[in-house]
């Protein structure tokens, strides 16, 4: 259970150690005020769901914070300032105290639609996050705060989101380890991109991987695999990162194995008894099967060229 984990990181990290329960003072980082404007949206979310008795609604809203954005990628987000040994003793109290005050108020959030473990995990976080009281029942329902929304934080985010994913697309179909360090080149976007890179340069460097990260701003850039977020292109130089007769013997089995799937699926296609006989449903499946293909067999040789001409 995704919740009972994010916990169990959440109690890893701060107990015994400083969560600026007392008001101290902070210093948060992107991270930290993102999920705390998200958590609003959310709060908002949920209470225009339940008033509108829409609670399947209102536990979706739940989910895709809880899931997608609290675990997935919060937790993520988190490591880099909480293990980072140069970071300022405010930082680390700021990203311990949104930990755990997150956690706290979505777990009141949750608590109607999830009654138990919220209650079991709640007694614990509580005392971390400030709060008193013998049950989560009697705490009072959270209230979004306007004011802690701050859309230029989310499009960071989002900005960095991409990049991160880009890289990893990249690892996936280049075969690259996900343990491999890679270097990354951003080019062709604007002064924000700029920005975004060197304002998110350890988060970037931490979570996608990366040996160094760097602006490109040459006319002819590396042989690289490339993603594009915006309009910004993420570029992996592929030199000395895949054994390149390895590669290629695996591309050639993979086009192999498509072409004889796309000379299958033609075939069908082109029987007319198939056609004829077939459910329409059935037919639209083999079309989309075909089409897939086409396109995998179109990316995959693009692939092999760019490879052979290293």
């Amino acid at each position: 259970n995704k919740l009972w984990n994010a916990a169990r990181y959440v109690l890893m990290n701060t107990e015994g150690e400083d969560c600026g329960v007392n008001d101290e003072p902070v210093q948060l980082s992107l991270a930290d005020r993102w999920i705390i404007s998200e958590l609003q949206h959310c709060e908002q979310e949920v209470i225009r769901h339940l008033d509108q008795y829409r609670f399947d609604l209102a536990a979706y809203a739940l989910y895709e914070f809880i899931w997608n954005e609290y675990c997935d990628w919060y937790l993520e987000l988190s490591k880099p300032a909480l293990n980072d040994d140069n970071a300022s003793a405010e930082a680390k109290r700021g990203t311990r105290r949104t930990l755990v005050r997150v956690l706290e108020a979505v777990l009141r959030l949750a608590h109607p639609v999830m009654p138990f473990i919220t209650e079991e995990i709640w007694q614990r976080i509580a005392p971390l996050a400030g709060k008193q009281g013998d049950s989560i029942m009697l705490q009072p329902f959270p209230q979004p705060d306007e004011s802690k929304q701050n859309a230029v934080v989310a499009a960071d985010i989002e900005w960095l989101k991409g990049v991160i994913v880009a890289v990893r697309n990249i690892r996936g179909e280049m075969n690259i380890s996900p343990a491999r360090q890679v270097p990354v080149l951003l080019k062709g976007g604007n002064t924000d991109d700029q920005r975004r890179m060197n304002d998110n340069r350890q988060f970037l460097i931490s979570l996608a991987k990366l040996e160094k990260l760097e602006w490109f701003e040459g006319d002819k850039a590396p042989m690289s695999a490339t993603q594009l977020v915006g309009e910004m292109e993420v570029l992996v130089p592929m030199a000395g990162l895949i054994d390149k007769d390895a590669e290629l013997k695996r591309l050639d089995k993979e086009l192999e194995r498509l072409n004889k799937e796309i000379a299958r699926l033609e075939g069908k296609l082109n029987n007319g008894k198939f056609t004829a006989k077939a459910p329409a449903e059935v037919v639209e499946k083999e079309k989309d099967k075909l089409q897939d293909a086409r396109g995998s067999l179109q990316r995959l040789s693009a692939q092999r060229a760019d490879i052979e001409a290293m």
